[in-house]
């Protein structure tokens, strides 16, 4: 299995905080496969971990790399993407 990585602008207009995070969070435990989430080239933190992923302080406009290894990572990576991407906050 090969770590397959992409990088993708934080799309909610409030950045990712708890809402987006939870939502996001809750997508990667169920993907099943190691996930991790990285600000810029900061340390990469749990992508289902939701303190991991608040602690990042991802504001609208940035940039985060999103990294999975195992089966189906090229999916699970395009669904997170698009969570990512989406504004969450628009609902």
């Amino acid at each position: 299995m090969t770590e397959i990585s992409r990088t993708v602008r934080i799309g909610s207009s409030h950045g990712l905080h708890a809402r987006p995070a939870k939502l996001f969070t809750q997508a990667a435990k169920d993907a099943g496969i190691p996930i991790t989430i990285a600000k810029d080239s900061g340390t990469p933190v749990n992508a289902a971990s939701i303190l991991g992923v608040i602690s990042l302080g991802a504001e609208h406009g940035d940039y985060v790399t999103l990294t999975a290894d195992g089966d189906n990572a090229e999916a699970v990576l395009d669904s997170l993407s698009e969570l990512l991407t989406t504004d969450q906050d628009e609902a």
